[in-house]
């Protein structure tokens, strides 16, 4: 009797396809702009500065490598809570706010799911559309209903007002999940007004916001990038924020989240908080220890916290003035309007507008790798090649 007879295969993830075709392809002037990676003008994804020193100091100070707990390193919960939610937020004051580790933000959206499915039996999930792929797997396996409300439309543009009306007619209590900034995989992001205005309908529909955080200072800075999720913090009595140190601190493969909550009162958070770890015990027991030791060791000293915030400003105004080059670029061919909005999206993705066949070509043609949706990754391009994709751009476009 064979156990696994029955068992079909499952198609590989499209993004890691796009990986293995890419390492695959002998084009000397491939580019890759499909997976979600920050990379330097050399093309590799660096460890920054502040990181190497905090792993030495780690290196030459540990003494341990115990358990950290259910929640993880005390320290670094008590930083990136301060992180996202501001020094001086009233709910760390009065502790009605704290932060779980997880194995990187995709634990934190894990975490949520699970505890949603758990603790509010029946609450449906809406996603925008489009959203990380991610996002439907992970909710839909912890046996939540999936749903969806229109962010942007086939014309490549925000719509807001259809995003208001379908949030309006949302079931009332239901669980929406919103990107704090830097939309994954569009790039367009809701300026302070809309916010209000979807904070004012969550506040109607008693909707639980999930706010996915996990490109922290990439957009318009560390502070500018936390506004929505402090205003919501500050206007609901309850909150999920996911957050993710993969990009900011360039920890993708230490795995290093947290799942950040916002409640009432004091006494409440407790409640959560013991669910919290009742469900990451059978999910992970307890959070890998290096990654989140090397964030709380940089944002507990002045120097490397001061080092750290400027290479992430220099990577964030890197990827700013790629999506500005690249738009400018591609203006002797007649097209800085056509692709004007990639200058105006957040982030390291953009939702180009470029059609399945053409990011076809693209490939084919000119080793250019990106996603079908023509979603690209602007921290993949290199200043010095910006004509020659321009020029590859309007030659797919022209046909």
């Amino acid at each position: 009797m064979s156990h696994f007879a029955q068992i079909a295969r499952v198609p590989g993830d499209p993004i890691l396809g796009l990986m293995e075709a890419y390492r695959s392809d002998r084009n000397p002037a491939k580019l890759d702009l499909g997976v979600g990676v920050y990379k330097d003008a050399q093309g590799l994804t660096p460890i920054p500065r502040a990181v190497k020193l905090a792993e030495q100091r780690l290196v030459d100070s540990e003494t341990t490598k115990s358990y950290i707990g259910g929640h993880g390193d005390a320290l670094f919960c008590s930083h990136l809570a301060r992180l996202v939610l501001g020094a001086a937020s009233p709910l760390l004051a009065e502790q009605r706010a704290a932060a779980s580790q997880t194995p990187g933000g995709t634990g934190a959206l894990r975490l949520a799911a699970d505890f949603i499915g758990h603790c509010l039996p029946g609450r449906g999930i809406w996603l925008s559309d489009p959203t990380w792929p991610i996002h439907e797997t992970i909710f839909a396996e912890a046996g939540l209903r999936v749903g969806h409300y229109p962010y942007v439309g086939a014309d490549n543009r925000l719509n807001v007002e259809a995003m208001i009306a379908a949030l309006s007619h949302l079931p009332q209590g239901d669980v929406v999940l919103l990107h704090a900034c830097c939309h994954n995989p569009t790039g367009f992001d809701l300026a302070q007004d809309d916010w209000r205005r979807v904070l004012e309908v969550i506040k109607a529909r008693e909707l639980l916001p999930v706010i996915d955080f996990a490109y922290q200072g990439f957009g318009d800075g560390l502070e500018q990038d936390a506004w929505a999720v402090r205003l919501f913090a500050s206007e609901l009595s309850e909150l999920l924020i996911t957050s993710s140190c993969s990009k900011n601190f360039g920890l993708y493969r230490e795995r290093t989240g947290a799942l950040i909550v916002c409640t009432s009162e004091a006494e409440k958070l407790l409640d959560v908080r013991s669910q919290l770890a009742f469900i990451a015990r059978n999910l992970w027991s307890t959070p890998p220890a290096h990654g989140a030791a090397v964030v709380a060791t940089i944002l507990d000293d002045g120097e490397l916290r001061k080092l750290w915030r400027d290479e992430l400003e220099a990577m964030r105004q890197r990827v700013a003035g790629l999506r500005l080059g690249l738009v400018e670029a591609l203006r002797p061919y007649g097209l800085a309007e056509r692709f004007a909005h990639i200058a105006e999206q957040r982030g390291m993705f953009s939702y180009t507008g470029l059609s399945p066949q053409q990011v076809q070509r693209l490939r084919d043609q000119y080793g250019v790798y990106m996603v079908g949706s023509g979603r690209a990754n602007v921290a993949g391009l290199d200043s010095e090649r910006l004509d020659a994709l321009a020029q590859a751009i309007a030659r797919v476009c022209s046909s």
